[in-house]
């Protein structure tokens, strides 16, 4: 379902992360806000494919 490059969101809420590889259930992401790209182990039914609320860019 995931690949890497996606960008997820914890479904309980959380920071913006970027699946950065997937090894079963197991993704590997990294927090966006995280210059040093430290890797975190997340189980793939626990996010969601990430998406912003509201209308961004609109004027």
């Amino acid at each position: 379902m995931f690949k890497a490059e996606d960008f997820v969101q914890s479904k309980t809420g959380g920071p913006k992360m970027q699946v950065l590889r997937v090894e079963g259930e197991t993704l590997w992401c990294a927090r966006v806000d995280d210059a040093a790209k430290k890797e975190i182990e997340v189980k793939a039914e626990s996010v969601n494919l990430y998406h912003e609320e509201g209308d961004f860019g609109v004027c």
